[in-house]
């Protein structure tokens, strides 16, 4: 009789085990109640065993180790979040030249950057539109908190400037205000002349660079499509592109008004844009010279406009310095216009004798 309800005894235990280990599978929660000093041994046919029994009290011992419980709820944390669509960004009504170039990313760099921030813990895909009056950089965030968090961080990591000195010019606009703004900036609603077609153009080429990139998913890429598609319509239906075509031809109109008739202005554009220019302003005379005569041109000159992409200043105080003195056509002062993000002219240019910088930025 002993050696039969130690054998039974001892098979209860198997099964015990067996059940323990089909309750983890399961994520069932159950507890032995076979303990030594109470009564937890009872005798059914004859045999001896323990009992198993379901525990519906959360108070009590869980199966469940303090390390499962935590992934368990972590998954459930972010499963209740779905990703945004955030743009992160500065822009000419609210940040100063001299934050902004720190901050832009030429073209060729744009690729580079989609992959460092699609690096970062929360960012899932992501666009960059770094132009002259802005910077705004458009994620797909699995959190838009921690998102926001990490692109602020990384944009002060690129920059050199302070988190908390950028977060003072930054503007962060999430999922339908998001999608909103990058149609009225394709629109050209958002541009320092209103209707610029330049914009467009600018926006087309996120989807160039982005092209084969990996981390320029199918949610940016659509998003920035449909802005390219916005952009068309509004120029279509509407009269907002009658006047100044672009920032450059508009500070160049202005240049011009300011000064007497036969006077000269020097502008670094590519080749490839001379015949447009020409097409836009047929009643003044364009000559085109190389890059390699920019300091000489600029000293038979009485304004300079630049606008390029160059991340290097093409005119100093130094060369400055070295150029004619200007006529007095002009009250005898050689005025540079600069449009451009990274600046092309020196900011210590204006301290030459008769020299002028104007920039066109906040």
């Amino acid at each position: 009789m002993a050696t039969s309800t130690a054998t039974g005894f001892a098979t209860s235990m198997a099964a015990v085990k067996t059940m323990m280990e089909s309750s983890y599978s399961n994520s069932s929660q159950f507890r032995i109640i076979c303990k030594p000093k109470r009564t937890f041994l009872v005798r059914r046919g004859g045999v001896t065993r323990c009992e198993v029994v379901s525990d519906n009290n959360n108070n009590r011992v869980s199966s469940l180790s303090a390390l499962e419980q935590l992934k368990a709820s972590g998954a459930d944390r972010y499963t209740k979040e779905k990703s945004s669509i955030i743009v992160l960004g500065l822009s000419i009504h609210t940040t100063p030249v001299e934050m902004r170039e720190k901050l832009a990313i030429p073209e060729a760099e744009w690729p580079r950057a989609i992959g460092e921030l699609c690096g970062l813990n929360h960012i899932e895909e992501a666009g960059v539109l770094s132009t002259c009056n802005r910077m705004e950089i458009y994620v797909v965030a699995l959190s838009w908190h921690r998102g926001v968090r990490e692109l602020t961080e990384w944009m002060a990591k690129t920059s050199g400037i302070p988190a908390s000195e950028l977060r003072h010019h930054l503007f962060m606009l999430r999922d339908g205000d998001a999608t909103q703004h990058l149609f009225e900036v394709s629109a050209g609603l958002d541009s320092l002349v209103l209707g610029e077609g330049q914009i467009l153009a600018q926006v087309k080429q996120v989807i160039m660079s982005g092209e084969g990139v990996n981390g320029f998913g199918r949610n940016i890429s659509g998003l920035f499509k449909h802005a390219i598609t916005v952009g068309k319509r509004v120029r279509t239906e509407t009269n907002i592109a009658s006047g100044a075509v672009s920032v450059s031809s508009a500070a160049i109109e202005l240049a011009i008004m300011k000064l007497p008739q036969n006077s000269s202005a020097t502008a670094r554009v590519s080749e490839e844009r001379v015949e447009a220019i020409r097409e836009e302003m047929r009643d003044i005379e364009i000559i085109y010279k190389p890059l390699t005569e920019m300091l000489a041109c600029a000293g038979e000159s009485d304004v300079v406009s630049t606008s390029t992409a160059s991340e290097t200043l093409l005119f100093t105080k130094e060369n400055v310095e070295t150029l004619p003195p200007v006529g007095s056509i002009n009250g005898g002062s050689l005025l540079f216009v600069d449009i451009s993000v990274p600046r092309n002219v020196g900011s210590c240019v204006s301290d030459v004798e008769n020299t002028r910088v104007t920039c066109l930025q906040r």
